[in-house]
C-alpha cells in the first residue's frame, strides 16, 4: 500500500478516451483509485503519507467531481497493470517481467509499464540486496551492528531475511530479531545514514525513500515461519530469556486459526481430543464451512452432533469470545507441536520428511 499514490504518480501519461471526456492527469487518476478502494482501504494508505501528501490527495479527492465509467475502468487497469509489472520486476526480474508483459500486452505497452515501475524502484532503499546471492549478503551484513542489519533485512522478502537471520552471528541474531520486531516507522535521515555507510563499504548506488512501515511482530513471525525448525527453537530458547512477551507474541503470530485447514487429519483428531468443547463451538461459530468441515471430519459421529446442536443453540457471541476460544485451540495446537504430537505445516517444511 505504501506505493500505492507512488506507482500512479510515476505515470504521467493519461489513457486516451473517447467521445468529449476529460483526458486525467496522474493527481485525478490518484484521486479516483483512492475513491475505488473505498474509506477503509484508503485509511491504510494515508498511515504512509506525510501530511502535506495526506492535503495535496485530499484536496484531489475532493474537487475529483463526476467521473465517468470508462474513465473510472481505464484508470484502474492502468494501475493494475502497473502494479503487476511491479511484482513480476521485483519477484523475478527486468527480462522476466519483460517477456511476460510483452506476451500478455504486446512490445509496446510492455515497454512503456517498464520505464514508469523503474522510476519507482530505482528509488527503493537498498535494492541491490533483493536479487543477491545468501552468502554474499551474509559475508557483507555479519560484520555490522545489529541495528543496520535490522534495517536492512526489514527491507527484504521474508525468505530471504529468514536465510540471512539462520547464519547471523549468535550474538548479533536475536539482536537484529527484536530490532526488525521493535521497527516501525523510519525517517528518511536514518535511512540515508544507513545508505551513507553502505554506499562507502560496498561502492552500491542507493538512493533513499519516504517514512516506510518496516519490520513489526507480523513480518518477524512470517520470517520465523521461513526458518529451519532447529533454528527457531534455538532462537525462541534465547528470546524467551531475554524478552520472553516478545517471543510470545510472535508465536502467537507463526500460527493463525485458519491455519487449521492444512492440517493433516491425524495431528487435527490429536488436539481435537484435548479441546474444550465450547471453546470448538465458540471458534466454528464464524468460520467457514471447510473450517467447519475439517472439524466434523475428525470428531466422532456423537461429538460432531453435540458441536452441531450447540451451534444452533448458541446466539449473541461477541467477536472477541469467539476470537479468544479460537487462541485457546492456537495455543493448545503449539503446545501440542512443540512436544512432538501434531504437525504443523509451516512456510519452510516443504522438504521435511514424515514417517508414517
Amino acid at each position: 500500500m505504501a506505493e500505492t499514490a507512488n506507482l500512479i504518480e510515476k505515470n504521467n501519461t493519461a489513457p486516451e478516451t473517447g467521445g468529449n471526456e476529460m483526458v486525467l492527469d496522474a493527481r485525478s487518476k490518484t484521486a479516483i483509485v483512492i475513491v475505488s478502494l473505498g474509506a477503509d482501504r484508503a485509511s491504510q494508505i494515508y498511515k504512509y503519507l506525510d501530511e502535506g501528501d495526506i492535503e495535496e490527495l485530499t484536496y484531489e479527492v475532493a474537487k475529483l467531481g463526476r467521473t465517468t465509467n470508462v474513465q473510472v475502468e481505464q484508470t484502474l487497469d492502468e494501475f493494475y497493470k502497473l502494479c503487476l509489472t511491479h511484482k513480476m520486476m521485483t519477484d523475478g526480474g527486468l527480462d522476466y517481467a519483460r517477456n511476460v508483459l510483452e506476451k500478455a500486452f504486446g512490445e509496446t505497452t510492455a515497454r512503456n509499464l517498464l520505464e514508469k515501475v523503474s522510476k519507482t524502484l530505482q528509488s527503493k532503499p537498498f535494492n541491490f540486496f533483493m536479487k543477491g546471492d545468501p552468502k554474499a549478503l551474509l559475508s557483507l551484513l555479519q560484520n555490522e551492528r545489529p541495528q543496520v542489519i535490522a534495517l536492512i533485512m526489514s527491507y527484504m522478502d521474508a525468505e530471504q531475511a529468514a536465510q540471512i537471520l539462520e547464519h547471523l552471528p549468535d550474538e548479533k541474531r536475536i539482536a537484529a530479531l527484536e530490532g526488525m520486531a521493535c521497527m516501525d516507522r523510519v525517517s528518511p535521515e536514518a535511512i540515508s545514514i544507513v545508505e551513507e555507510e553502505m554506499k562507502r563499504k560496498f561502492a552500491a548506488i542507493i538512493t533513499s525513500e519516504d517514512n516506510m512501515n518496516l519490520g513489526g511482530v507480523d513480518y518477524v513471525a512470517d520470517v520465523m515461519n521461513h526458518v529451519d525448525r532447529s533454528s527457531e527453537r534455538k532462537i525462541f530458547e534465547e528470546l524467551d530469556k531475554r524478552n520472553p512477551e516478545l517471543a510470545r507474541e510472535i508465536k502467537d503470530k507463526m500460527f493463525v486459526f485458519e491455519d487449521i485447514l492444512g492440517m493433516d487429519n491425524r495431528s487435527v483428531q490429536r488436539f481435537i481430543r484435548d479441546c474444550d468443547t465450547k471453546d470448538i463451538v465458540y471458534a466454528l461459530k464464524n468460520a467457514a464451512e471447510d473450517m467447519r468441515s475439517v472439524f466434523f471430519t475428525n470428531m466422532s459421529k456423537r461429538m460432531a452432533d453435540t458441536v452441531r446442536d450447540d451451534l444452533e443453540i448458541t446466539t449473541n457471541v461477541r467477536l472477541k469470545d469467539v476470537e479468544e476460544a479460537q487462541q485457546r485451540i492456537v495455543n493448545l495446537i503449539r503446545d501440542l507441536e512443540e512436544k512432538g504430537e501434531v504437525i504443523i505445516q509451516k512456510g519452510g517444511d516443504g522438504d521435511d520428511d514424515i514417517i508414517v
